[in-house]
């Protein structure tokens, strides 16, 4: 620098903050319209479009991470905001709805089997839905477990003993629909599907997501479990509660409790003890597992395996399949 010139080795003047700058115009006039034509264009690529705002180059492959960091971080940050500290996570079956609605699909389908009574199909198809009447009792015991954990846990933020569910019909609804009755907020994980399902209306709206990838939405239903509870469904159902089971024999989560809802349904689709008595899992790992038949059953359970935990007892299948009262 030259010294008192307000040079910089005598090249360009110091700017002293008074000076007018001179502006460059943010919209420039086309001087041709072949110029204007080609400038409309550059305002319309996609390559102009700012990166978070182009859903079209963030669906591509190679964007895949940065989709999976959002799926992982929009839930997060959300259940942050509204102080959710523990959740409990309700499986259970789409097909298991509320009583006037399996009762109206079974006296349909029996007016079109008196039309043709001897049609194999709909003979089939009345006696599913005889059982899916009768199963309609799942529907209202998920709603009022539902109830009972949500008026429990949710009285100050922050926020224990929240449902969550996928969000859809059934038993998802139901548990919903329990936590909704009492006021107190649930969470809903949806995923798109080739079927699209919708979001049941019992979601706290602030709370409702919808997933692309099965690996986050699994993530997201077990990071901040205090609990499972799994009532009667089909594959889904079974893939979810596989998981839990995998996770916790392999001690890679949080010790929760695992309540198989309704002993004599699941004890007909999974024989836990033949798969001890064959070698393929231990003794101990039937410890996992708890069965309840009545929603204050369920409740009692939870209450009684996070009682153990806090006195520093860890808690035993006997002593969580027999429950003390949760007062």
């Amino acid at each position: 620098m030259e010294e008192g010139s307000g040079r910089i080795c005598g090249s360009l003047p110091r700017y002293s903050g008074k000076e007018r700058v001179p502006t460059v115009d943010a919209q420039p006039q086309p001087v041709n319209e072949q110029a204007a034509e080609n400038l409309r264009r550059i305002l319309a690529s996609p390559t102009y479009q700012l990166a978070e705002q182009d859903t079209s180059f963030l669906a591509r492959p190679e964007l895949r991470p940065v989709r999976l960091q959002l799926e992982l971080l929009k839930p997060e940050v959300a259940f942050r905001d509204q102080k959710i500290e523990s959740t409990i996570v309700v499986f259970g079956g789409t097909q298991f709805v509320e009583r006037e609605m399996s009762q109206e699909r079974l006296r349909l389908l029996r007016e079109e089997l008196a039309a043709a009574p001897d049609d194999v199909r709909l003979k089939r198809a009345v006696a599913r839905a005889e059982r899916m009447a009768a199963n309609s009792r799942y529907y209202d015991e998920a709603r009022e477990f539902a109830r009972l954990a949500s008026a429990a846990g949710q009285a100050d933020p922050p926020r224990a003993f929240v449902v969550v569910t996928g969000g859809g019909p059934g038993i998802m609804e139901a548990a919903n629909r329990g936590a909704f009755e009492v006021g107190a907020k649930s969470i809903g994980l949806n995923i798109t599907l080739p079927a699209e399902q919708a979001p049941n209306p019992y979601i706290t709206p602030e709370l409702c997501f919808q997933f692309h990838y099965f690996a986050l939405r699994k993530l997201h239903f077990l990071l901040r479990a205090a609990a499972l509870i799994v009532f009667p469904g089909g594959f889904g159902t079974l893939d979810e509660l596989t998981d839990a089971l995998t996770l916790r024999q392999t001690q890679r989560m949080q010790a929760i409790p695992i309540i198989m809802y309704a002993r004599g349904y699941w004890e007909r689709v999974i024989d836990f003890q033949f798969l001890a008595d064959e070698g393929a899992i231990t003794d101990e790992h039937l410890d996992l597992i708890t069965y309840a038949d009545t929603p204050a059953e369920a409740w009692n359970a939870i209450v009684s395996f996070h009682r153990q935990r806090a006195a520093g007892v860890e808690p035993d299948r006997a002593a969580v399949a027999a429950p003390t009262p949760s007062g």
